[in-house]
């Protein structure tokens, strides 16, 4: 029996770092059983070099990373999302677009690694740290047995996913 592959849109504010990350996370972990991509309902237009060095780390390509609007995701001929999980507190507040296909949708928030100030040091640790709280959730995440579970327990999962301690 083949697998099904799931279709995940991660979004955040800026589509700089959380939602870069989590993308190169998922498509990573995922074992070819995920596609995510990741927007921005205000998008920076550039990747933070930070999230660059954290998906360079677990050998995901700089070159497929790209800060983009979300409204490419709500086109007809966008692929269809089986998830959208925002990953910072402004895009959960904002109105999403209607999605087609009726994903599950979740969210999962994280402190902005991005607007940390001081050293380029100081800056690391805080997207060391963020990177290791969005790989732990996206652990959980890639390990549900998505194809036994309906609608209803896969939210479910997602929503305790979003609020399981990541530190």
């Amino acid at each position: 029996m083949t697998q099904r592959t799931y279709n995940v849109l991660i979004l955040c504010t800026g589509n700089s770092a959380r939602s870069i990350m989590a993308e190169a996370l998922i498509n990573t972990m995922g074992q070819g059983r995920f596609n995510a991509f990741s927007a921005g309902s205000h998008p920076t237009g550039k990747v933070n070099p930070f999230a660059v060095e954290k998906t360079e780390s677990i050998g995901y390509p700089a070159e497929k990373l790209r800060s983009k609007s979300w409204d490419e995701f709500a086109m007809a001929d966008s692929p269809i999302m089986d998830f959208v999980i925002t990953v910072c507190d402004n895009a959960a507040g904002e109105v999403c677009p209607v999605w087609p296909g009726k994903p599950i949708t979740a969210h999962w928030g994280f402190e902005d690694p991005a607007a940390v100030e001081g050293s380029d040091e100081e800056k690391r640790q805080a997207f060391d740290k963020v990177f290791r709280n969005i790989m732990n959730r996206v652990r959980l995440f890639v390990s549900l047995p998505l194809h036994i579970l309906d609608q209803t327990a896969i939210k479910h999962e997602l929503t305790k996913i979003g609020t399981s301690e990541t530190a």
